[in-house]
């Protein structure tokens, strides 16, 4: 699937869609994605600032995604864990942008090419309009290369 046929499709997902959050930009070969959420009176919260619950939506799938994308089919990729710290009142637009770097493909693809399972911490800032950090969220992407997929000599 293309990169561009996941964002329309992530855009038209109900979890996202109600919460507000919208995939402005996703790149053909799963290293970048920009994700924003423009505050509404449908994803306030009591105070009249971000929801928090969508605050951590809007990071939730991309590091796993683009692990995966950019992986292939012969590794396991799953979120393994997830924190969230809310440090200012979001308000207005807040994006998060998610950045893949080969340096960290090339450690996962090392660290699992005995079948050995890798745990791997990104780290995301959710900033406002100003560039401030509204919101500091932390997963952990677990990765293991398929059985099969080890087995296999190169070039078969």
């Amino acid at each position: 699937m293309r990169a561009s046929t996941l964002c329309r499709g992530m855009n038209l997902w109900p979890p996202f869609l109600f919460a507000g959050i919208r995939i402005t930009r996703m790149d053909e070969d799963f290293r970048h994605a920009r994700v924003e959420l423009r505050q509404r009176w449908y994803n306030r919260n009591y105070v009249g600032t971000h929801f928090g619950g969508s605050l951590f939506a809007m990071t939730d799938p991309f590091w796993m995604l683009l692990a995966m994308r950019s992986l292939g089919r012969d590794y396991f990729v799953w979120d393994q864990a997830a924190e969230i710290r809310f440090l200012k009142p979001g308000r207005g637009t807040v994006r998060a942008d998610f950045d893949l770097g080969e340096d960290v493909l090339e450690a996962m693809r090392a660290a699992t090419d005995g079948g050995a399972k890798y745990l791997h911490w990104f780290d995301t800032d959710v900033v406002d309009d100003e560039g401030d950090v509204v919101a500091a969220v932390r997963k952990q992407v677990y990765v293991r290369r398929k059985p099969a997929s080890r087995d296999r000599k190169p070039g078969s």
